[in-house]
């Protein structure tokens, strides 16, 4: 039998939340490192979107169905509930406008996952209050000015956008040095990384 891949924390948390034989479409999918994960642990038919040259070649040397794109441009290509998931790792604090791009994550599919790490993390506050100055998020070492610009947000931030926005989070799992959080109600504080299920209010999918 093949070993399982060996993949991050977050993304083996994130695999566990998927039913086996789930129809998948991972947004940013980077190098493809968790579709090939899903395909050979959960035997998932997965699809990527990536914006980078590299990890879409990185994708198809692995075999996997993936193709180059914006998701600013939307997901225009895959029809509303085609996909049991939708999957965005680590990615929504990139975007210019990721109020759309939950919208047509919850169009695409019955349910989305989404993982983000925690401006809100203990060891945030301490910098910024100490330092005064903006920290980057754990396991982030990208400045505030680099290329690719990010938002800084807190879990507490992102639950607040999804009752604004009346998506309901079905589960929520908490991460802090790749073990789960202990007391889920302390996660603003004490955990570096979340992932949420997600689910339009009112959907009754299965």
């Amino acid at each position: 039998m093949t070993p399982p891949l060996a993949v991050r924390p977050d993304l083996q948390a994130i695999a566990a939340l998927v039913p086996a034989k789930s129809k998948v479409l991972d947004l940013g999918c980077g190098d493809g490192a968790l579709l090939a994960y899903l395909a050979q642990v959960k035997n998932v038919e997965g699809r990527g979107i990536e914006l980078h040259e590299a990890g879409v070649r990185e994708c198809i040397r692995r075999g996997l169905s993936v193709r180059q794109g914006n998701l600013h441009e939307g997901l225009e290509d895959y029809l509303d509930q085609s996909m049991d998931y939708v999957i965005l790792s680590q990615t929504l604090y990139y975007l210019n406008d990721p109020q759309k791009v939950m919208d047509e994550m919850l169009r695409v599919g019955r349910r989305a996952i989404i993982s983000i790490p925690n401006w809100g993390y203990w060891k945030c506050r301490l910098s910024l209050l100490w330092q005064g100055r903006i920290p980057s998020a754990p396991h982030l070492p990208e400045a505030w000015f680099a290329a690719r610009r990010w938002q800084a947000l807190t879990l507490a931030d992102f639950v607040a956008l999804c009752q604004r926005k009346r998506i309901a989070l079905e589960r929520a799992v908490y991460l802090t040095q790749g073990r789960r959080l202990a007391v889920p109600a302390w996660a603003n504080w004490l955990a570096a990384t979340g992932i949420f299920v997600a689910r339009k209010r009112g959907s009754d999918a299965p």
